[in-house]
């Protein structure tokens, strides 16, 4: 079971709101389920909250959102042109990436008047964005036309959580500077301008723009320690034990050899495995549950349905409840520190939790 707690949202969505300034907007990223969490609940709760906007990456994110009653503004970040018109007609925003999409975007919004737009720049992730090769091929496409509207410009820092690349984070907020004053002086004013990902909400307050997007922040995580402390984790993973088996030295644990008791010991057999998104990587003790508020490392290879785990002297019981991460107790790993021991990050980890883990809603 995967438990998402609301009020854990709500307190990050203060925290973030604390470090903008009044006038300045906040965008909470949805997409990817709510961070592997649940995106119709958690986009409720932000829009009950006052968030400004929402975020989804592709555009049938965003009209799930839509059909469940969302009304605040949805930015689609990587909008496929095969579905324009049903962005269109779902009253969606595209962030526009190249000559290509708003090409397609022109001709699917033929007939309409103003459809708001956002247009993105590549200041140096090299991932999605307009480039300065573009810029003349972008105002002449949108010199005489009606059905567009630019309601917002909009770029994306490849290291703003990185000390180290504060030079490279400078320069790319310097020149999505530049980009604006030629698109305004060009196109006239763009109401919205946003730039801050979670990281740079924390560490470039200067570069606020009218909107600030937090994805990850919202879930309770930061991409540093100190404010970790700050934040509460969205999200809790539970399972339970289905077995517990005593082994003599000798004895096998899981396919091929997986583990082979030096000794004498108790594991647990657990209701998880790589079908739910505990990938193979957390297999010979580089992953570390709790149970009875003790730590137990996975041992052997994570089969698709099941773990086991080292139990040493925890005493437990089959059917007992055992949290993978998250929750509220200071012995519980966090996604992030559960998901360092595999040497990953805590968005693949909780982006990858399966479908068929149960979500339940904690108001």
């Amino acid at each position: 079971m995967l438990e998402i707690n609301l009020s854990a949202l709500a307190h990050n969505y203060r925290y973030i709101r604390s470090k903008l300034n009044p006038n300045t907007k906040l965008l909470g990223v949805v997409k990817a389920n709510g961070y592997g969490s649940e995106s119709i609940a958690i986009a409720k709760k932000l829009e009950s909250l006052g968030i400004d906007y929402l975020a989804v990456a592709y555009i049938q994110e965003g009209i799930i959102l839509r059909e469940e009653g969302v009304k605040v503004p949805i930015l689609v970040l990587h909008p496929q042109v095969e579905q324009f018109n049903a962005l269109i007609s779902n009253c969606l925003e595209p962030s526009l990436y190249s000559i290509r999409t708003l090409e397609a975007f022109i001709r699917a919004a033929k007939g309409t008047e103003n459809y708001p737009i956002h247009l993105k720049i590549n200041t140096g992730l090299n991932r999605l964005g307009l480039s300065a090769q573009d810029f003349k091929a972008v105002f002449k496409l949108l010199g005489s036309e009606k059905s567009l509207h630019v309601k917002g410009l909009l770029s994306h820092l490849a290291a703003s959580d990185d000390p180290l690349e504060r030079a490279f984070t400078q320069r790319q907020i310097n020149l999505f500077k530049d980009c604006i004053q030629i698109f305004e002086s060009t196109l006239g004013p763009i109401e919205i301008k946003h730039l801050l990902n979670t990281s740079g909400i924390l560490h470039y307050p200067e570069a606020q723009f009218q909107m600030a997007r937090s994805g990850i922040g919202l879930y309770g995580y930061s991409n540093a320690v100190k404010t970790d402390a700050e934040l509460r984790p969205v999200a809790t993973l539970k399972c339970k034990i289905s077995q517990i088996h005593e082994l003599a030295p000798g004895d096998w644990v899981g396919y091929n050899k997986g583990f082979v008791a030096k000794e004498k010991m108790k594991i647990a057999t657990l209701t998880i495995g790589h079908a739910d998104g505990i990938g193979r990587q957390y297999g010979h003790g580089k992953g570390v549950v709790t149970i009875q508020g003790a730590a137990a490392p996975i041992i052997g290879n994570v089969c698709m349905d099941m773990i086991m785990v080292n139990l040493g002297n925890i005493v437990a019981k089959e059917g007992d409840v055992v949290v993978v991460f998250g929750g509220e107790s200071s012995e519980s790993l966090t996604a992030e520190l559960f998901a360092k021991g595999a040497k990953t990050i805590s968005y693949e980890l909780l982006t990858g939790i399966g479908a068929r883990v149960k979500r339940h809603i904690i108001v």
